[in-house]
């Protein structure tokens, strides 16, 4: 068993089974502050009542604008008016269609037609870039732009601004006047998979599968209702928007961040004490500190800190709060928690901010599964797990050939309320990821212990298969290159030795350029990071080993989640 590290707490929310619910619990919070969000440079505020009002208000000029069970699609930054449209949708018995911001122009009304839009709301960064969609789309029919600013379409039939539906709603804008929650297995939200593989789907969840995710999140984390979150990642992933649902349940103030540009300067600003983010957000806070330390000649003392704070922790003695009060200014001084997900995380980052004082749970999960699979329970970590399958479903691994672990190892199957309908106008592909006996199979490989906690170990359509049968998983490579000083970033690849049929392990790294002297030379940083990799290989098992390295100076190509597309690395 897992052993106790802290206290076990009551997690303070309600229950909900429908978004009709939730926005009775909206309500509830009363005059607590649910968002800050900049308008320009100015901060403001929205209360939960105000913002349920907003709910209420938008549902009923929905319905009156004859957008009542439509696909709503939604596109832009976060902010109240988003969320309130993603809701609000499915309180009128639509199907909302969050899309990526950072999506070419074509592409957005490629998706759109694809999805059968009948709606757009999106923010003021597209106003222009609507300019052809708003007079020819095939599919779509209203344009609902949630700014004010004039749009060179604002006089034809299809167009609508976000201010004169708010006020077109405000006389039924009553709880009463909500529809009943009965049938919230119905199709709901539609998403696009980010498409790291270059092969975007579009996955069907219900309103069941949603709000059964959110209730789970908020069971197994530990936020709080007084809590303040700065919400960093796009609210169009689902693993960032199923985060701020749950937050809005808790209670919970949610900070907007503005830009990431900026992001530094609103965690001074909101000093929130709970953060959302993907690994390589905190593998870039976690460089950041040990660079400004290095700058300062304060890294020696650093290290000695942490080596002094685990001795003392161990005989019952924690001055973490004195010794690292200055690392956690880099958060604003309060954070004591962060949920990391969309990707592997590093098991040493999570050993390190639990020193700083700053305790991480890593969750687990994949957008056809809403996508919250299992998490990392705060009160009993494991080293390099994923935690079990949280309350709303369950796991099981597809495999039995046993691993060095003792356990057997094989795909992580998924079964539960979580999981999606399945995927729009693709019978074949939903049918494929579909065991007979309806598990879902994730793609991802990996074993569980016996106290039911998931380790994965990689990816299925990732997997390098040696000459000699050996399968390679490359992020598991990736991790012990992410150690290496003078690596940002790296991708490992099988490559076939030219005119044979030999793969050997390459390693396509793109340096740290700041971790070397100014003008040093590519030359002796490529050398230098050939002789580190080196290094490293004496720590692993023959046939995992580096064998070729390759440079590039440029950063990988990322999702906007911030996973890099593998598919797009020659």
């Amino acid at each position: 068993m897992a052993k106790n590290t802290r206290p076990k707490t009551e997690r303070l929310f309600e229950q909900v089974d429908s978004f009709r619910q939730f926005v009775d619990v909206l309500g509830r919070h009363g005059e607590r502050t649910a968002f800050s969000y900049y308008v320009g440079k100015e901060i403001q505020t929205l209360t939960y009542e105000q913002f349920q009002r907003q709910i209420l208000a938008q549902t009923a000029g929905m319905k009156q604008a004859g957008l009542a069970g439509k696909r709503i699609a939604v596109i832009g930054e976060t902010s109240p008016a988003w969320l309130a449209t993603y809701i609000s949708t499915i309180l009128c018995g639509g199907v909302a269609i969050p899309m990526d911001r950072e999506l070419a122009v074509e592409e957005i009304e490629n998706f759109l037609t694809f999805a059968e839009a009948d709606c757009v709301f999106f923010s003021e960064s597209f106003i222009e870039k609507f300019d052809h969609l708003a007079s020819s789309h095939p599919t779509v029919k209203m344009l609902v732009p949630f700014s004010d600013k004039p749009c060179p379409y604002e006089n034809g039939s299809r167009f609508m601004s976000y201010t004169a539906l708010l006020e077109k709603g405000q006389a039924g804008a009553n709880t009463d006047d909500l529809p009943s929650d009965e049938d919230t297995d119905r199709l709901a939200v539609l998403l696009f998979t980010s498409g790291t593989t270059g092969s975007s789907k579009c996955v069907m969840l219900s309103e069941k599968n949603v709000i059964s995710t959110v209730c789970a999140a908020c069971a197994t984390v530990e936020f709080e209702p007084d809590d303040t979150v700065v919400s960093v990642l796009p609210v169009h992933h689902t693993y960032e928007l199923m985060c701020l649902l749950g937050e809005l349940l808790y209670g919970c103030h949610i900070a907007i961040n503005d830009s990431l540009r900026h992001v530094m300067r609103n965690f001074a600003t909101f000093k929130p004490t709970a953060l959302v983010l993907v690994p390589l957000f905190i593998a870039t806070i976690d460089k950041r500190i040990w660079d400004e330390a290095r700058k300062s000649g304060r890294d020696k003392i650093l290290y000695r800190a942490l080596k002094l704070s685990r001795v003392m922790r161990k005989t019952g003695i924690d001055m973490r709060q004195k010794l690292f009060a200055s690392v956690r200014q880099v958060f604003g001084g309060r954070l004591k928690k962060i949920i990391s997900g969309g990707a592997p995380l590093n098991p040493r980052l999570v050993e390190e901010f639990e020193e700083f004082g700053v305790y991480i749970s890593e969750g687990y999960g994949i957008t056809e599964c809403s996508p919250l699979l299992s998490v990392t329970p705060y009160y009993a970590p494991k080293r390099g797990s994923v935690g079990p399958a949280v309350p709303t479903c369950e796991i099981k691994i597809d495999g039995d050939e046993i691993n060095t672990a003792g356990y057997p190892e094989g795909e992580i199957c998924a079964k539960g309320s979580n999981v999606m309908l399945g995927y729009f106008k693709n019978p074949e592909a939903t049918a494929e990821v579909f065991t007979e006996d309806g598990w879902f199979r994730t793609g991802d490989i990996g074993y569980m212990d016996r106290d039911g906690y998931v380790f994965i170990t990689g990816r299925k359509k990732y997997v390098i298969v040696l000459e000699n049968g050996k399968n390679v998983f490359p992020e598991e490579i990736e991790e012990h290159l992410a150690e290496v000083p003078g690596i940002a970033e790296s991708v490992v690849l099988g490559r076939k030795v030219p005119g044979g049929t030999e793969i050997i392990l390459t390693a396509v790294v793109f340096p740290d350029m700041s971790a070397f002297p100014i003008g040093t030379g590519n030359d002796i940083i490529e050398s230098t990071i050939r002789e580190r990799i080196g290094k490293m290989n004496k720590n692993l098992t023959t046939y995992k080993q580096i064998r070729n390295v390759e440079f590039r100076y440029t950063e990988f190509e990322k999702t906007t989640s911030r996973k890099i597309k593998r598919n797009l690395v020659q």
